[in-house]
């Protein structure tokens, strides 16, 4: 079959799915990734051999450079990769913020030293990254951080709070940005990476509907963070973050791994396990068949999309306002499946724990609650709208005084 190049890809598929085949464990076909759950901290030998295989192979990271660990695969064999790991029930055990967001851009305007030291060990989902940004006075209006990085000579000494530090109580380092110049707005921000284990980050989970504490609040007191841990020029983070949102909200729309849908079971295969089917063999209910298929006309327009915008990225040097339009419809399609997949399995959509509920409805009853911030997080889709008003229609800015 002939994708994007004129590459046969029907070879690839099969060495993947072989490959799958002898690699993936049985016993986690259609678990949920445990990746930003509690659980992470404690994996099971499973969770772990299938870390350790996707890691070594690079698949994890596909696209990513062979010399530095990734899988160097094209467009086209990283989205039959996907379609095999979806077919086998299998989740992508390498993600997390280093894959997302923190590594495309540490491989554009990192150092070669850096990504020596960075680059392999988020391959192979060895080391954890959490995001430093948001703070209580500068999350919507992110360029207002205070957060303070001081030249100390051979070092910066960092001082200030984050919130929603995602992950950050499993984390090993942070990407954070810091105010190294308080006479400039957007031109007074820098860029650095510093282990979460240097003395003076404190960090305190916040406790979310789901259950999970996926969120943090992160304190930081006279931290050393080495200049050698810059990234880019000094004052010259603004531009490095712009760039990384872009890869997030690529990412938490979906459209970063080809317009994925979160994986797992089909819709379909789901309603005939719980629903059943009519004499015909179609899905019992007609109201929900209706649904099913628009839903899944929505997912397939979306990813369409998305390896439409994905493929024309390529040949575009800086961040793209395109994005904010995949955050805002990827969202809304993920949150639309998720509702929809409680629904279907009725009754068992209800459970929160215990032996009467299965992994699979345990962990739809989260990813549904879980999916509520997807909307609000990585920037909210009142932001989204306004950078795609300003940005990409040209409408005048009203919220800003003449």
């Amino acid at each position: 079959m002939a994708d994007f190049g004129g590459t046969d890809l029907e070879a690839f598929r099969a060495d993947a799915r072989s490959w799958i085949e002898a690699n993936f464990p049985p016993a986690l076909k259609g678990a949920a990734n445990p990746m930003m759950r509690e659980e992470r901290a404690k994996p099971s030998a499973d969770q772990e051999a299938w870390r350790k295989a996707m890691g070594e192979k690079g698949w994890g990271v596909p696209t990513w450079p062979a010399a530095y660990g990734g899988g160097g695969l094209s467009g086209g064999e990283a989205r039959v990769l996907q379609q095999e790991l979806n077919r086998a029930g299998a989740y992508n055990p390498i993600g997390g913020m280093g894959v997302m967001m923190f590594g495309p851009t540490l491989l554009e305007y990192g150092t070669e030293a850096q990504k020596q030291q960075h680059i392999p060990a988020i391959v192979k989902g060895e080391l954890q990254w959490c995001q430093g940004f948001s703070e209580p006075g500068a999350g919507s209006d992110l360029a207002a951080l205070q957060t303070r990085a001081e030249d100390k000579g051979d070092h910066y000494l960092v001082n200030g709070s984050k919130i929603w530090t995602s992950g950050a109580q499993y984390a090993d380092w942070c990407f954070c940005l810091v105010r190294t110049d308080t006479s400039k707005k957007h031109e007074g921000i820098s860029f650095v990476l510093f282990d979460m284990k240097t003395p003076g980050v404190e960090v305190r989970p916040i406790k979310l509907i789901s259950g999970n504490s996926p969120f943090c609040e992160t304190f930081l007191t006279d931290v050393r963070v080495e200049k050698d841990q810059l990234v880019g020029p000094l004052n010259g983070g603004w531009t490095i973050a712009k760039r990384l949102l872009q890869h997030e909200r690529s990412g938490l729309s979906g459209a970063g791994g080809g317009g994925r849908m979160g994986g797992g079971r089909s819709l379909t295969s789901l309603a005939k396990d719980y629903v059943g089917l009519d004499e015909t063999g179609r899905i019992a209910d007609r109201d929900l068949r209706t649904r099913i298929i628009q839903t899944e006309i929505d997912a397939r327009a979306f990813q369409q999309t998305a390896i439409r915008a994905m493929l024309e990225s390529k040949g575009n040097a800086g961040p793209s306002a395109a994005t904010s339009i995949m955050k805002n419809a990827g969202t809304r399609v993920m949150q639309d499946r998720a509702e929809l997949t409680l629904e279907v399995m009725g009754h068992q959509g209800l459970g929160w724990e215990g032996e009467d509920f299965t992994p699979e409805e345990l962990g739809a009853v989260r990813q549904w609650l879980g999916g509520k911030a997807t909307t609000i997080y990585g920037g909210s889709q009142e932001i989204q709208n306004n950078i795609i008003s300003k940005r990409i229609l040209g409408l005048p800015d009203l919220t800003q005084s003449k």
